[in-house]
């Protein structure tokens, strides 16, 4: 069941971040800082490319600033951060699957790239709703108290 489906508009985003140094990415990297170096540069494509990772980001760094502001304790803080950057690895890891995905399938549908690509966002939005729910548990009640001592 393989049907065509339309190649996405032609853009020159992705050579500007693949740049020609990374001829020999499938090499183990020469030495620590190139690994981190590689690191970063995935990093930075998914902040520049997804709309998803730069929205995560933002909500991550709004929940640690307020736990900051509440004066919640440090394992709070923690348990916000440790939640929000599961979901940024999830993000980096959905951005992964789907470019292998669409590398492999060449722009033709097929079953089971579908069921790829919608695992790894599900997977995404389980997390994103989980961090939620800690994040909401967590900074509600001192949020809801600071807001009716002003009152």
């Amino acid at each position: 069941m393989s049907q065509k489906v339309s190649p996405p508009p032609t853009s020159n985003t992705l050579q500007t971040l693949v740049t020609n140094e990374r001829e020999f990415s499938w090499q183990v990297a020469s030495s620590l800082l190139v690994s981190f170096k590689y690191a970063w540069a995935g990093i930075s494509y998914s902040f520049q490319t997804q709309r998803n990772f730069r929205i995560h980001v933002s909500v991550c760094a709004l929940a640690i600033a307020l736990s900051v502001f509440l004066h919640l304790q440090a394992v709070e803080i923690s348990v916000i951060g440790i939640t929000s950057g599961l979901v940024l690895a999830l993000e980096l890891l959905n951005t992964a699957i789907e470019s292998l995905v669409d590398l492999t399938v060449k722009q033709t549908y097929h079953d089971l790239a579908k069921v790829a690509k919608d695992c790894a966002a599900g997977a995404v939005l389980v997390s994103s709703l989980v961090a939620v729910l800690v994040a909401a548990t967590l900074l509600l009640p001192p949020l809801v108290s600071l807001i009716m001592s002003a009152f």
